[in-house]
């Protein structure tokens, strides 16, 4: 009887692809092999000592294991407007513009959840982060998939972007209702400029849809780049949120912190959500993040480089082992096409032949859609030392199949 029960959101959640690298890795690795795995963007290094020191200093004080509050404690709202004053001279008012929340991937899915009527329509672009796309369809809402271009160099093709929102404004039924950007880019690494957001939102006031934009890699860059916000535009905040967090910047991954700031409408539908949801992140936790955001920022600089140095020895030993990629100059990945003799076999295949026969765990790229599938995600999560191992892997994996 049990069997005809339909869970309907559960059904429209296509199958997790990257399932089938993930259990191939683990049967190698249960085999003896040595993979080196590039399949996940789960930072390998220690998060700074100083805010560690802080957690300690906070968990000894029995006062900090109770309850703790949902949308953030004073302090680490407070230090989340000193941060995004400091960084892009922007304010914000701390009980209506920001709550704090339990990563940025949680933070999204709970707002998601909180503003998504069944049928509304969200514009999403293709490739993306998975749960940009199926948040939406967990809260009963539909997707509208936007293709995301790149450039030669890996900025984004902003005037193919805005044809493709032009188009979807026009031709869908309903409306749109939300438009989602993530830049830098997870997975492809493109990034933009300010001069973006400013006809985006420009567009959003015109046409009533709101933003969402996720700055998750905002700290991630290289040769000069700097990540833009969106709330540097005036009049973002009557369209737009943002969210980020401290896993990357800070190598502080399991600590699960992040924040989501500006339009207050927004803001304070995912505070009422999270009220009713949970308690907020261990309160220790959320002391040692005020510390994070506030104190000094050199580990922020030396995280960074650690990515560069790791960028630069994988494009050119990529290179090297005949698989030329593009340097992205943001984030912790490497969007690399495949290489033109396996391409036709499409991403899951090439993934699953590169892990059997090279021992090289990557992400394939229709995991994060279908215009993804020409590509792969390499995360720079392995040291340089195994990053040329591993290209010397691949060398031998190409030749086989050269022609």
């Amino acid at each position: 009887m049990f069997d005809e029960i339909e869970f309907d959101k559960i059904k429209r959640l296509p199958k997790y692809v990257f399932a089938a690298v993930n259990e191939l890795k683990m049967a190698e690795r249960r085999a003896g092999e040595d993979v080196i795995d590039f399949s996940m963007g789960n930072p390998d290094g220690p998060t700074p000592q100083h805010i560690v020191d802080k957690l300690i200093e906070s968990i000894n004080k029995p006062r900090t294991h109770g309850y703790s509050v949902s949308k953030g404690i004073y302090k680490l709202r407070g230090a989340v407007g000193l941060w995004y004053k400091r960084k892009y001279n922007v304010d914000l008012d701390l009980d209506r513009e920001v709550v704090a929340t339990m990563g940025s991937k949680e933070g999204y899915v709970h707002l998601v959840q909180a503003i998504t009527n069944p049928g509304d329509l969200a514009m999403v672009p293709d490739p993306c982060y998975p749960i940009h796309s199926q948040a939406f369809i967990l809260a009963g809402g539909n997707v509208h998939k936007l293709k995301l271009e790149m450039n030669d160099d890996y900025t984004l093709d902003e005037a193919g972007f805005f044809r493709n929102i032009e188009k979807a404004l026009r031709e869908s039924s309903p409306k749109p209702k939300y438009l989602v950007v993530n830049f830098p880019n997870n997975p492809t690494t493109a990034t933009v400029d300010l001069s973006f957001y400013e006809k985006l939102v420009d567009i959003a006031r015109q046409e009533r849809f709101y933003i969402i934009s996720d700055i998750a890699y905002a700290e991630l860059t290289f040769d000069g780049y700097v990540t833009p916000s969106i709330l540097q535009v005036p009049g973002a905040k009557d369209v737009a949120v943002e969210s980020y967090t401290l896993s990357k910047t800070y190598n502080m991954a399991g600590w699960r912190v992040g924040f989501m700031v500006g339009n207050a409408k927004l803001i304070g539908a995912l505070e009422k959500i999270k009220s009713w949801l949970d308690y907020g992140t261990f309160t220790p936790i959320q002391v040692a993040s005020t510390i994070a955001l506030t104190e000094d920022q050199s580990c922020v600089q030396e995280i960074c480089e650690v990515y560069r140095k790791r960028r630069d020895v994988l494009v050119k030993s990529f290179e090297n082992a005949g698989w030329p990629v593009v340097t992205p100059r943001a984030s912790m990945f490497v969007w690399a096409k495949i290489p033109e003799q396996l391409r036709a076999m499409g991403s899951l295949e090439f993934s699953k032949k590169l892990l059997s026969e090279a021992k090289v765990a990557v992400s394939p790229g229709i995991g994060f859609g279908a215009y993804g599938d020409e590509y792969v995600r390499v995360a720079m999560i392995e040291n340089e030392e195994r990053i040329r191992q591993a290209a010397r892997n691949i060398k031998k994996f190409l030749r086989d199949y050269e022609f």
